[in-house]
């Protein structure tokens, strides 16, 4: 419950992550209704309301080849010639989740958008890709892949007086891992983005019992049953994939070629193996014997696209420069370093921050009565790095 309260109800139900006791079941069981999943789904379409500009920001509701996005853009001034930077930013969620659009409460993702735009005279374009269940791999992907593309033409880019040499491809958790997707297959374009920002991405399908997931599996906000019922759901509704994957049993013959990619013992620094030791994830015909129907969601977590850690050394090198942000209590923490180490063993520049007391969704503390100093922190550093590398 903690997690899809504090992705889908704003600032009232932020501070539900204090009174983590919550049983899981307790709103659905409330609700009279069997799959909160959906009831959480329901609610994030419902809560959507029509963003507001103020003194500082024109916010305004458009599509860009059929997506719907949220643009936030500085004020005009009389005279303005020079061109902007451009954050293109991807909420997170777990792919099922939230919205740029929250504004009951404020929403930290406008609030982010907002401090951005006026701190670094820049052009933030939120995209609102579909979600799952309704919407399953490769729909959200697909989404922003066309919105991405759309905005770095150049008669686009112009006229939002965007810079195509300053632009960055950015977003949390689940939006992470999109940010990264996009910038593998968008990097042969025209234009491309100058860098790709990451803030606890999640990168990879293939092993949930890295130290990170073993060590904080029961971390509030995210929890490692949550996240595997993220990674499901992403997939298809059909539960057989959630008990493999709970059980690391859901590779098959042709993800198992891929597993030397997320072999955590030879990508993560020592410090972080902790008491862990390696074992590779099992192999089996099926999904976890049960293979009918399951043909589909087997391939797709072996899909780049879906599992940006996946993509092979030589194709990392023509990806653009990096900022990488890691929470020690977070059982995403792994993903993203083991990134970091394929990225600079590519030859890629990049930043790693890592906030040994961060927690997963730390950044989205920032508004009233959560608002906490690591997010400030988070929040800044953030900034500071696209204003110098943008």
């Amino acid at each position: 419950v903690a997690l899809f309260c504090h992705y889908t109800l704003g600032t009232i139900t932020r501070s539900i992550y204090l009174i983590n006791s919550t049983p899981r079941k307790v709103l659905h069981e409330l609700l009279g209704l069997k799959d909160y999943m959906g009831v959480m789904y329901f609610i994030t379409l419902a809560e959507k309301v029509v963003p507001v500009s103020d003194e500082h920001v024109k916010v305004t509701e458009e599509k860009f080849d059929g997506v719907e996005v949220v643009l936030y853009q500085p004020k005009q001034r009389g005279g303005e010639t020079e061109l902007r930077r451009a954050v293109i930013y991807l909420h997170g969620g777990g792919w099922c989740l939230g919205s740029s659009r929250k504004l009951i409460g404020m929403s930290p993702y406008d609030l982010l958008a907002r401090t951005i735009v006026t701190k670094l005279d820049a052009v933030v374009l939120s995209v609102e890709y579909r979600l799952a269940p309704a919407h399953h791999f490769p729909v959200p992907y697909e989404d922003v892949y066309h919105v991405v593309k759309h905005f770095l033409q150049k008669g686009v880019l112009a006229r939002y007086s965007v810079d195509p040499g300053r632009i960055a491809v950015s977003g949390d958790s689940a939006g992470g891992n999109l940010a990264a997707a996009v910038s593998h297959n968008i990097s042969t374009s025209s234009f491309f983005p100058l860098a790709q920002a990451l803030i606890y991405p999640v990168l990879q399908a293939l092993d949930l019992n890295t130290p990170s997931y073993q060590q904080n599996q029961d971390m509030p906000i995210l929890p490692r049953t949550l996240m595997v019922r993220f990674w499901s759901e992403y997939f298809t509704s059909d539960k057989a994939l959630f008990r493999a994957m709970m059980a690391n049993t859901h590779n098959n013959p042709e993800s198992s070629r891929l597993l030397k990619f997320v072999n955590w013992s030879a990508f993560l620094p020592e410090t972080y193996h902790r008491k862990y030791n390696y074992s590779a994830p099992a192999v089996v015909q099926g999904v976890g014997g049960e293979a009918v129907g399951m043909d589909v969601p087997s391939r797709s977590f072996a899909d780049p696209r879906a599992s940006p850690l996946l993509v092979p050394d030589s194709a990392l090198r023509s990806l653009p420069k990096a900022y990488v942000l890691t929470c020690e209590y977070d059982v995403l923490r792994d993903d993203g370093i083991m990134y970091v180490t394929r990225l600079r063993a590519a030859g890629v520049e990049v930043t790693h921050e890592h906030y040994d007391t961060g927690f997963h969704g730390g950044l989205m503390f920032t508004v009233w009565p959560t608002d906490f100093l690591i997010a400030r922190r988070m929040t800044d550093n953030y900034i500071k790095w696209l204003e110098e590398n943008l």
